[in-house]
């Protein structure tokens, strides 16, 4: 049960759409934080711009970056759209907020608890239309191919028309006894959207009607308690060329040829926070906050930093040659993407980083529990 407490993106909740009391990782009874490694600063690391949105409350808000914007909200409904630091518009939805952010050039998305899903305009943030998804929204929307795909706290994915919000087509599947409340998001790729389920399976479903047309298996449940048998994704999948890879939580790394969902390769390992990938290999952090380097066209393992273990560390983000994690006291941390060696490290507010770190640029943005918005860069 530690472990589910540990968890910084899922708490347990029953498949038939009840949520069992929200369980706080932050609070005294929590495993207690480890201390920071001493490291030798060998890069020079800096805040490029912050700016404050409202506390997350109980939810965790993924910034959308969309060429030099920065889209991020609030849970007490605020939304703001900066750019190199200045803020263009900002606006209140008129209700609180639990899901976001998605944006494109045309549109920024967001959800409620209530299941409100609302689209408003990049330009000035006016509103455009809204919808109702079938329950709470917790996940950042997936803008693309003339559709808003959302996925809602039952775990069905919903398509609306980009246009004008009606509901084009559901997407719902079986699920185990237990599963994990998921805040991440569907992706958009092409003719398919790709998204993690209770169970291990990664499903790539047509956007033209909604058809699952290939599955795969990232875990396989086991164990004699139904707690003992969760094995969900809960993080995103990611894309690098043809390769679709994700990961599960008691469960394995796997990846994909992406148009077919022929297996490349699988390998054991348990994270609830995600991944990211390049061109040469796929970063994950683990279930223990360790994060490792795995080859992606084999699996074959190059690092793996442990230092940073019992952290609370979210998904890894690379850019500059670096690999970045943030933790649950706001530290953002700065690896070498050949061998993982600490290289610098950079302070927030010190509240946690609960979504994983966004790529803007040259540089990354991550947003705190406490609110704040920090665009980051290290060389």
């Amino acid at each position: 049960m530690k472990t589910l407490f540990g968890l910084l993106v899922a708490v347990l909740v029953s498949s038939g759409c009840s949520t069992l009391q929200s369980m706080n990782p932050f609070a005294s009874s929590a495993p207690k934080m480890a201390a920071l490694p001493v490291i030798k600063a060998t890069a020079a690391a800096r805040v490029v711009w912050r700016h404050n949105v409202g506390k997350a409350g109980l939810y965790a808000f993924t910034p959308a970056v969309v060429g030099k914007s920065v889209y991020a909200a609030g849970s007490d409904g605020v939304l703001v759209r900066i750019d190199d630091g200045a803020v263009v518009w900002k606006v209140n939805a008129g209700m609180p907020l639990s899901g976001g952010v998605g944006a494109d050039e045309r549109m920024v998305v967001v959800g409620s608890p209530k299941g409100d899903v609302l689209a408003f305009d990049t330009n000035d943030g006016k509103p455009l239309w809204k919808a109702r998804a079938t329950s709470e929204v917790l996940a950042p929307p997936a803008i693309g191919e003339g559709l808003v795909v959302v996925r809602s706290g039952d775990n069905r994915l919903a398509a609306y028309a980009a246009e004008d919000g009606r509901r084009k087509w559901i997407y719902q599947r079986p699920l185990p006894a237990l599963s994990l409340r998921v805040t991440s998001g569907p992706i958009i790729d092409d003719k398919f959207v790709f998204a993690g389920f209770p169970g291990g399976k990664l499903i790539a479903v047509s956007t033209s009607n909604g058809a699952a047309v290939w599955e795969g298996t990232v875990a396989i449940p086991k164990g004699a308690t139904e707690l003992d048998r969760v094995a969900d994704i809960t993080s995103a999948p990611v894309i690098a060329g043809r390769t679709v890879c994700s990961v599960a939580y008691q469960g394995r790394v796997a990846c994909f040829e992406l148009g077919n969902g022929a297996q490349a390769w699988v390998r054991d390992m348990s994270s609830a926070v995600g991944l990211t990938i390049d061109g040469r290999y796929v970063y994950v952090t683990d279930d223990k906050g360790a994060v490792h380097a795995l080859d992606l066209a084999s699996g074959a393992s190059l690092w793996k930093q442990d230092k940073l273990v019992s952290r609370r560390v979210s998904a890894p983000a690379v850019r500059r040659g670096l690999v970045a994690v943030a933790d649950g006291e706001g530290f953002i941390h700065f690896m070498r993407r050949d061998d993982g060696s600490f290289v610098a490290r950079l302070p927030t507010d010190g509240s946690p980083v609960l979504a994983p770190p966004q790529v803007i640029g040259a540089n990354l943005v991550v947003q705190t529990s406490n609110g704040g918005v920090f665009v980051v860069e290290a060389e």
